[in-house]
């Protein structure tokens, strides 16, 4: 998705944190040099409604996120641009939490914990991804907090429970 940019700027009290403690997950704030690697799945017929009832619960009452129709430009056809649906926090999401350095946001998602797990699972499942998605894929703020996150993470635990994370 051109113009957008990944940035772990949202509080999840729910998914990857707690209301005490929220968790940092990703939102996609609009950025006019950004460009976000991900997945696009087709629905049809019978799904749709099924798909759009799950996703909104999902990501927009348990979330906070909104609905935005982006266009999607297909890896094997970028030329041939898609409309789709996204779902992106604003500046007026209660769970809104912005900008922060990496080294604080690592350290917040090293503390969090919710409902569908540890928000540093999260984050390594994000990176696997963008590592999946090939070197045109880059995103030095990703980056940055995963490693700040591997530099913080043997003072959250014991070298053995770390490594068991990673």
């Amino acid at each position: 998705m051109h113009r957008y940019s990944r940035h772990l700027w949202e509080g999840d009290t729910f998914h990857r944190g707690s209301d005490k403690m929220p968790g940092r997950v990703v939102t996609l704030p609009e950025d006019r040099e950004g460009c976000t690697w991900g997945v696009a799945y087709q629905v049809q017929g019978e799904q749709v409604n099924e798909a759009l009832k799950y996703l909104n619960v999902w990501e927009a009452v348990l979330g906070g996120y909104d609905t935005k129709e982006v266009t999607f430009c297909p890896q094997d056809a970028p030329d041939q641009p898609l409309k789709a649906l996204a779902y992106v926090a604003t500046l007026q999401n209660p769970g809104y939490l912005g900008p922060a350095p990496e080294e604080a946001i690592a350290t917040q998602i090293l503390s969090c914990r919710g409902f569908s797990g540890h928000s540093l699972e999260y984050l390594l499942r994000l990176e696997d991804f963008r590592q999946l998605c090939g070197p045109q894929a880059q995103d030095e703020h990703l980056t940055a907090i995963v490693d700040a996150a591997g530099t913080k993470l043997p003072c959250f635990c014991p070298t053995e429970q770390a490594l068991a994370l990673v």
